[in-house]
């Protein structure tokens, strides 16, 4: 038991900055992330003895978790930050941009942020993160698509503020124009 506890502890003092990293981007707020990180590692503590690839399963574990806190609550939080005044270089423009980016994020279906952050943040190949997920190599692709199409239709410095609250469509949603027929094979 204690030879356990000392791989858990020295396992948490060398990735917990690494696990620190993922729940901000899943969350979108240091509280929430710290938060996230140590619930996480509370329920994985009981299973540590049984637990094959520990930062996989901790990442699926902070997923699982922020997916379900998220469907309880479902209110929507606004983070903001204000900085002192200091003699230092203009930041305005990066905070900008970089709270925009995490608006966006926070617009995104957990699923589909947490595929984001896996692929992108994490770096991890989609196999991985299909398997960290439990889902399809092709699920993780279109996810990863459609929140992509998402962040950069958000992130358009010209696009008017209706269309960055806005959804792209599928193109195999859209709808045959008008005067078209299907062909199906039937002659009339």
């Amino acid at each position: 038991m204690a030879v356990d506890d000392e791989h858990f502890r020295e396992f948490v003092e060398t990735r917990y900055v690494d696990l620190l990293r993922v729940a901000y981007h899943l969350t979108g707020s240091a509280q929430d992330a710290e938060d996230l990180v140590q619930a996480a590692l509370v329920k994985v503590m009981r299973r540590w003895r049984r637990v094959d690839d520990p930062m996989a399963y901790l990442r699926r574990v902070m997923i699982n978790q922020h997916i379900s806190v998220w469907r309880r609550h479902r209110m929507h939080e606004v983070v903001t930050a204000f900085f002192p005044e200091r003699p230092t270089p203009d930041m305005t423009e990066t905070v900008t941009e970089r709270s925009a980016l995490y608006e966006a994020m926070r617009a995104l279906a957990p699923r589909t942020r947490a595929v984001i952050v896996l692929r992108y943040v994490v770096d991890l190949p989609e196999a991985e993160v299909a398997a960290a997920l439990g889902c399809s190599v092709g699920s993780v692709k279109s996810r990863a698509s459609r929140g992509l199409a998402c962040l950069r239709l958000a992130l358009a410095p010209d696009a008017p503020p209706s269309a960055k609250s806005a959804t792209p469509t599928p193109a195999s949603a859209d709808p045959a124009p008008t005067g078209t027929t299907r062909m199906t094979g039937v002659t009339p």
